[in-house]
C-alpha cells in the first residue's frame, strides 16, 4: 500500500490532471476522488483520457477524503477552507484554490470578497527557503497559474536589486482550461478560436498574490485569453535598478539547482507548446534596446506547473520524497 491521496474536485480540468499524476505517481495510491454535480459517474466518464482508472467519483463530504494521508483540495475559491477545516489534524492539505494563499485580509477581501480564511504555506518551492518550509508544513496553498508563471520570471530579479519593484508590467496570455470547465457563452469554440481578448483588465486576483511572492510594490498586470487548450505565455517588463547586472544571469544562478525551471539558452525564446504536459516553466531574459527596460519571457503549462504538478511537486516535499517524483520536466509537442 503506497501513500494515501484523495482529490476533491476531481471532476475539473486541474483534478482531472491531479488524477492521472497521482494515478502515475510510483509512491501515491489513489483512494478517493470526489466531485459536486458528476458524484456517482465513473472517472472515466467524465475524463475519457483516464479510461482503466476504475473509480467512481464520490459527492465531495469529509468522510469521504478522511482515511486519506494527503488530500488535494481543486476546488472554486472560496469553497477550500471550510472543507479543509473539517478534516482530521493528521490529514496533509495541498490547496490548488486561492482561499489561503494571501497573508493580507486586505487585499483578499479587495480582489475576492467574503471572509479571509489565513494564509498557509506558499507552494512555490524555487522561491528562497520555501523549500525547507514546504517540507515541514501540514497545509500548503499552491499558487495561481498566472502567479507561478509571473513570479519565477521576475522575484530574483527583484532580490538581486536588478529592476524596481515600483514599475512592473505583466502581459500574460492563458488557455480555456485557465477559465474552468463550466459551461460559458464566452469560452465556446466559435467564440474563442481566432481570436485573443483581454480580462479582468486592471483587477485580476492575481496580483496581490505575484506581489506578496516578488516583492514587486506597483505591477500592472493584463491577462489575455488565447484559442488554445492550455499553457501561458507571459512577458513581464520591468525598469532595471542598474546597468551593470546581467537580468538573464541572475535567473540563471537563481535556478541552477532547481529541476523544474529552464533559462533557455541565449537567442531562444519559451513558447507554449514546449512545456506542454511537463511541470517546467521556461525563461529567457533581454533588455529592450530602445527603452533599457529588462523583459523576461516565461512559458509554462497552467494545467502543469500551474496547476497540478505544482501541487504533486509540494505533496512530494510534505512526504519526504524527492520533489521530482512522478512528474516530468519534458514537454510532449507537437
Amino acid at each position: 500500500m503506497g501513500i494515501r491521496i484523495a482529490v476533491a474536485g476531481a471532476s475539473g480540468y486541474a483534478g482531472g490532471e491531479l488524477l492521472r499524476l497521482v494515478a502515475g505517481h510510483p509512491e501515491f495510491d489513489l483512494v478517493a476522488a470526489t466531485a459536486h454535480s458528476q458524484a456517482g459517474q465513473p472517472v472515466s466518464a467524465v475524463h475519457p483520457q483516464l479510461a482503466g482508472l476504475d473509480l467512481t467519483l464520490a459527492a465531495t463530504d469529509p468522510a469521504a477524503l478522511a482515511d486519506a494521508d494527503l488530500v488535494f483540495l481543486a476546488l472554486p475559491h472560496g469553497q477550500s477552507a471550510a472543507l479543509a477545516a473539517s478534516l482530521p489534524p493528521g490529514v496533509k492539505v495541498v490547496d490548488l484554490g486561492a482561499d489561503h494563499r494571501l497573508a493580507d485580509a486586505a487585499a483578499w477581501q479587495r480582489y475576492y470578497g467574503g471572509p479571509h480564511a489565513g494564509a498557509w504555506t506558499y507552494g512555490l518551492p524555487e522561491l528562497p527557503g520555501q523549500r525547507a518550509a514546504i517540507a515541514a508544513a501540514d497545509r500548503v496553498a499552491a499558487t495561481g497559474c498566472y502567479a507561478v508563471a509571473t513570479t519565477l520570471a521576475l522575484a530574483p530579479l527583484v532580490a538581486a536589486g536588478a529592476v524596481a519593484p515600483a514599475d512592473v508590467v505583466v502581459v500574460a496570455a492563458s488557455g480555456t482550461s485557465g477559465a474552468g470547465r463550466a459551461a460559458k457563452a464566452h469560452l465556446l469554440g466559435s467564440e474563442v478560436m481566432g481570436d485573443l481578448s483581454p480580462y479582468k483588465v486592471g483587477a485580476h486576483q492575481h496580483v496581490p498574490e505575484i506581489k506578496q511572492a516578488t516583492g514587486a510594490t506597483g505591477l500592472s498586470f493584463t491577462p489575455v485569453l488565447a484559442p488554445m487548450p492550455r499553457g501561458i505565455l507571459a512577458t513581464v517588463t520591468a525598469v532595471p535598478a542598474t546597468t551593470s547586472v546581467d537580468p538573464r544571469a541572475v535567473l540563471a544562478e537563481a535556478y541552477a539547482d532547481a529541476p523544474f525551471v529552464h533559462v533557455l539558452p541565449e537567442g531562444s525564446w519559451p513558447h507554449t507548446a514546449a512545456t506542454l504536459g511537463s511541470n517546467s516553466c521556461h525563461l529567457q531574459a533581454t533588455r529592450d534596446v530602445d527603452t533599457g527596460r529588462v523583459i523576461v519571457v516565461s512559458a509554462i503549462d497552467n494545467l502543469g506547473k500551474g496547476a497540478a504538478g505544482q501541487a504533486v511537486q509540494c505533496a512530494n516535499l510534505m512526504l519526504g520524497l524527492p520533489e521530482t517524483t512522478g512528474l516530468s520536466t519534458f514537454g510532449v509537442t507537437p
